[in-house]
């Protein structure tokens, strides 16, 4: 597993389909990653530190998983199919044990960057996807 970190967040209004881009952390090659508007715009508004009057929907699953004693310990990006990614949340119990949760690389972000959790992309993944920033 290679660490990465959001580097970017690229919307574009006019379009549905929006990018992330994640960065090797230790290295060059980057991640970019197509999700949707209203995820993108979740992403960002965490990032930019703007408050809301009310949670948002990622805002809510953090409440509810931190509320039933777990935490994000970690996101994984572990496949790529058909072009699409898929993640996972590797999240630790009150009672200490991990649970893995499937989930879009978007969700696992938007909640990364809420919880401050690593971010790790599986090796195969990072080398069919990444290109190499110049």
């Amino acid at each position: 597993m290679i660490q990465v970190e959001l580097s970017r967040i690229i919307i574009d209004e006019k379009r549905q389909d929006q990018v992330i881009v994640l960065k090797e952390k230790d290295g060059d090659r980057q991640i970019p990653i197509v999700i949707g508007f209203m995820e993108a715009s979740s992403i960002k508004i965490k990032v930019s530190g703007v408050d809301v009057p009310r949670p948002m929907t990622h805002d809510l699953l953090v409440d509810v998983m931190q509320v039933l004693g777990g935490r994000l310990e970690r996101v994984v990006i572990d496949k790529l199919v058909n072009n699409t990614f898929h993640a996972k949340l590797e999240i630790k119990t009150k009672e200490g044990e991990m649970k893995t949760v499937d989930s879009r690389p978007s969700d696992s972000i938007a909640l990364a960057v809420r919880l401050k959790a690593l971010i790790f992309v599986a090796d195969e993944v990072l080398q069919k996807s990444s290109l190499t920033q110049s």
